[in-house]
């Protein structure tokens, strides 16, 4: 057996040699050489798939965090939000107690054409029972997902009729919107929040501006809290609505990738105007790309917390199963030359928890409630192109104006009642009681944004709530939360009878870094 094993080895070395290398001075012929081995002479049988898998993600840990592999199953979850649709029957929906609500049938969706009402609770899937046999939400959700055109058969239980309903819903593609609202938040000046970089962004963004504009929009406060990045391309297609012709957006360059520069077309439709941009320490990637090259043209102003720190920019790389690696092959510069990367080092496990574990740093340092509690070294001190102000690079993009996170309002009382689902459940629970005698009294979301308040009687169902699943009650927490959680019942309650737009317009008011950009803007602060 041993002679065999060596002839095997020996052939394989032979084969390098044939092709004109010495076999221990190519890399990939140690490494085709041992993938050989294990799968032909290892003790036991072993999975040579995973086997492949397991050396790729071997090599990207000594990388850098983001160079990364995914499973053709990962790759396709992946691409879905950022293409910009899926295919299936297009509801809203949350999971109350081993039960699917639909929170909203998408408007013009398969669902809403079929006759699915929000406040319906769908109980099978092609004959599949889903109610009350704690199936998990992805595998529901695979049962509701499928190619366009197929049909599925959905019973439902509504309140108010007797017996079970029965909809064959035929599916179709469901567009994912990556923009959450758009609307007036005062006489004079646009709101619009952009949750990722897809590829509709752009065109979602020039529909949502030309709205504004004819309802008398002069100013615009561009909402990047949270956008953790997306498309490259869209990220440059956006900030060209800000920008003058041939003015540079963001440039890329690495050791094997050439600089490449992206500039602005100057046909964008913001280009005069003032724009205040809102970020925080989750706002990454293009999210910085737009930020960066707006603060760095001086077009506008930046407001809240020194965003991640991500510069660096990775290259699909599809492999014959479907599967793919991102791979680091760039960093990308804000147009004053800055790369706002932040530090990495390590390996592995290691890296990834140094590298995640840097917010928690942050907030530790007391950087999200002290501005002052930042420091660059003048080595990574930049000017703005036009005005010549002071920006910094090597670790995400300083505001203009910093916003320090509210932890006033956030209590472990008030946390626990919303890790416990306790909010979701009773603004369910009330929509579902309520949903016609609310849909009466207000005609419109102004009116109810103006009359509708969160009574006592809500706040004691809440705290019943509460004290059924074992939260203790502190009345000073209780005080200190009852702010945000009256807004987030209103919000929650608003998001059911109209949408999003509306969610986020009653959301923002007890949100700081919207309310400074309007200070900077009704108060003369804007320095341009």
């Amino acid at each position: 057996m041993k002679k065999i094993q060596l002839l095997l080895l020996f052939a394989l070395l032979y084969a390098a040699q044939a092709a004109g290398q010495k076999a221990n001075e190519s890399p990939l012929r140690k490494l085709q050489l041992a993938e050989f081995a294990i799968n032909r002479l290892y003790v036991d049988s072993v999975d040579e798939a995973k086997l492949a898998e397991d050396a790729i993600v071997g090599m990207l840990e000594h990388l850098d965090p983001h160079s990364t592999y995914n499973n053709p199953e990962e790759v396709k979850k992946m691409n879905e939000p950022l293409q910009g649709n899926f295919e299936g029957i297009g509801i809203q929906f949350q999971m109350i107690e081993d039960t699917l609500l639909v929170i909203q049938p998408v408007s013009g969706g398969p669902s809403e054409k079929a006759g699915i009402l929000a406040g319906d609770r769908i109980t099978t899937v092609d004959d599949t029972l889903i109610a009350g046999v704690k199936m998990s939400t992805e595998d529901i959700m695979k049962r509701l997902r499928g190619p366009k055109d197929t049909r599925v058969r959905l019973t439902v239980v509504r309140r108010g009729v007797d017996g079970p309903l029965r909809f064959d819903v035929l599916r179709d593609k469901i567009p994912l919107f990556s923009l959450d609202a758009s609307y007036m938040i005062d006489d004079r000046t646009g709101y619009i929040r952009v949750n990722r970089f897809a590829a509709t962004t752009a065109e979602e963004f020039a529909k949502a501006l030309e709205k504004l504009r004819r309802q008398g929009m002069q100013d615009l406060i561009l909402d990047l809290q949270g956008n953790g990045g997306g498309y490259l391309n869209a990220a440059i297609d956006l900030a060209n609505e800000f920008l003058e012709q041939k003015e540079l957006i963001v440039y890329t360059e690495g050791r094997a990738s050439r600089r490449a520069e992206f500039t602005a077309k100057g046909n964008g439709a913001f280009r005069e105007g003032r724009l205040v941009v809102l970020v925080d320490e989750y706002s990454a990637s293009a999210s910085e790309i737009v930020t960066g090259a707006i603060q760095d043209w001086d077009r506008g102003v930046v407001v809240g917390r020194r965003t991640f720190g991500k510069g660096l920019v990775q290259r699909p790389i599809d492999l014959p199963d479907g599967s793919m690696i991102r791979l680091t092959v760039a960093r990308y510069y804000t147009p004053s030359g800055r790369c706002i990367q932040k530090p990495y080092n390590g390996k592995g496990d290691d890296m990834q928890e140094a590298y995640a574990k840097d917010l928690s740093d942050r907030f530790e340092h007391g950087e999200l409630m002290h501005a002052d509690s930042i420091h660059f070294p003048d080595s990574l001190k930049y000017r703005t192109l036009r005005l010549g102000r002071t920006v910094y690079g090597g670790g995400g993009i300083m505001p203009d104006f910093f916003v320090p996170i509210d932890t006033t309002l956030y209590t472990d009382w008030h946390r626990r009642i919303a890790a416990g689902g306790i909010i979701i459940k009773a603004t369910t629970s009330y929509i579902e009681r309520h949903r016609e005698e609310l849909k009466k009294k207000y005609k419109t979301f102004r009116a109810f944004d103006d009359k509708f308040k969160i009574d006592e009687a809500f706040m004691a169902d809440i705290r019943s709530a509460a004290d059924k699943e074992k939260i203790e009650f502190d009345e000073e927490q209780y005080n200190r939360a009852l702010p945000l959680v009256r807004t987030q019942l209103k919000a929650l309650i608003a998001r059911d009878l109209w949408d999003m737009n509306e969610y986020y317009q009653v959301m923002n008011t007890t949100n700081e870094s919207v309310k400074q950009a309007l200070k900077v803007l009704r108060e003369g602060k804007y320095p341009f």
